[in-house]
């Protein structure tokens, strides 16, 4: 293998064994500046972008992280290539901003997403979780996906946003489509098409919630649409649009990402069993050292993009202004200055500085609170009620942004 047959926008890199990606990755990680690539090809895009340096090291992704007004997220973080505008309609969200603006609506935001809220849906998610595990008993051996790893949270994210029960399959597919990667599975292979079911999978779900707030406004209830709608901090208040993209967010970041993160913990416990037989020693005294790894090893999502506002040098490379920077995730959770045997699942690394829900700064995850204790509640509840369950082989998404998992069998002694 060589640099130059690694193609970072190539689909077919992302299809590969999980060996050898990591191997590619390993192998740029090891040179002395970050590779810079052309873009991927994106039906709707108008034109086809300058390319892009690759930051594969954790130190790079830190430094940029932690430098805003330098690696700037407004001019897109989730893709690679630059969206057309009336994409912000519904995907314009803070994740796509900079200060001062990103920091107003986190502001407001957080009022309604902090640990003490969150603490008030914990008994449900457990409630949740029991369930989810009698119906497992009840099915037998299954797909993992549907009946166990995307169930938990799309209803825990629902509940808190308010959503109807009627209403979580049409969020579950909308979002499917949203993060769908342009796996032929969720997205049509015509790229004529390819813009019109992304918009309309953003219109439905801001159109959901535009109706969820519209009775909340007249009569509010115990969920977050309500906390959102009422929030007044200093005299400042989220707007219809910012409303409905910060909802998008959620739900599509909330939902997605804890699913793959959940996938990918069976799918570990499988293969490293004396890392499964260390957890069940001591479920409670190491829980929270699994979670953190399996978020670190399963990195869900792949990647974030960052615009340089001015010239910079970092590690010495010169990037100039307006160049972009893709921050991969997945690689820096994999670095070997900073992770000893990094393929390697350890549920007793420490320390553990992995950036799978983004590296410090501003746009750390702001569901990371929720992420963390939702995986916590389902493994405890999977652990002690079917110790014994394992994975087979799994049906990886086609996404060069999620690191997703489609299909994943599992058995266990009914």
């Amino acid at each position: 293998m060589t640099v130059a047959g690694i193609d970072l926008s190539a689909n077919e890199f992302w299809g590969l064994p999980l060996a050898e990606r990591a191997a590619s990755f390993a192998l740029l990680r090891a040179q002395q500046r970050p590779q810079f690539f052309a873009e991927p090809e994106v039906p709707f895009a108008f034109e086809r972008g300058p390319g892009y340096y690759a930051l594969v090291r954790h130190a790079d992704i830190v430094e940029a992280s932690r430098n805003p007004e330098v690696f700037s997220s407004r001019r897109g973080a989730t893709s690679i290539t630059d969206l057309p505008v009336e994409f912000n309609e519904y995907f314009g969200s803070m994740i796509n901003m900079d200060d001062p603006r990103h920091a107003r609506l986190r502001r407001i935001v957080s009022r309604a997403f902090t640990p003490r809220m969150i603490a008030r849906f914990e008994n449900d998610v457990r409630r949740a979780a029991t369930a989810i595990v009698d119906d497992l008993l009840a099915a037998g051996p299954c797909d993992f996906v549907p009946q166990v790893a995307a169930r938990l949270p799309l209803k825990v994210i629902c509940d808190m946003m308010g959503v109807p029960d009627d209403q979580y399959e049409m969020v579950l597919t909308k979002t499917n489509i949203i993060l769908s990667g342009f796996d032929p599975e969720f997205i049509s292979a015509d790229p004529d098409e390819v813009a019109i079911q992304l918009l309309g999978a953003g219109q439905e779900l801001a159109e959901l919630v535009t109706g969820l707030a519209a009775a909340r406004a007249q009569a509010p209830a115990d969920d977050v649409v309500s906390a959102l709608v009422t929030a007044n901090i200093d005299g400042e208040q989220l707007t219809s649009a910012e409303l409905a993209s910060f909802f998008i967010l959620l739900v599509v970041a909330g939902n997605e990402t804890t699913r793959t993160a959940l996938s990918h913990a069976l799918m570990l416990l499988t293969e490293f069993p004396e890392q499964r037989a260390l957890l069940l020693a001591d479920l409670e005294g190491r829980i929270g050292g699994a979670v953190e790894e399996i978020v670190r090893h399963a990195s869900p999502v792949l990647f974030m993009r960052r615009t340089l506002t001015r010239d910079y040098t970092m590690n010495g490379q010169d990037y100039r202004e307006g160049a972009k920077a893709v921050l991969f995730y997945y690689s820096a959770n994999r670095d070997e200055a900073v992770f000893a045997d990094p393929e390697r699942f350890d549920i007793t690394r420490a320390p553990n500085p992995h950036v799978g829900f983004g590296a410090p700064g501003p746009h750390f995850c702001l569901g990371a609170h929720l992420a963390r204790h939702e995986i916590t509640v389902m493994l405890r509840e999977l652990l002690t009620r079917v110790p014994d369950i394992t994975a087979g082989e799994p049906d990886r998404l086609l996404s060069s942004f999620i690191n997703g998992v489609k299909r994943l069998p599992c058995e266990f002694a009914s």
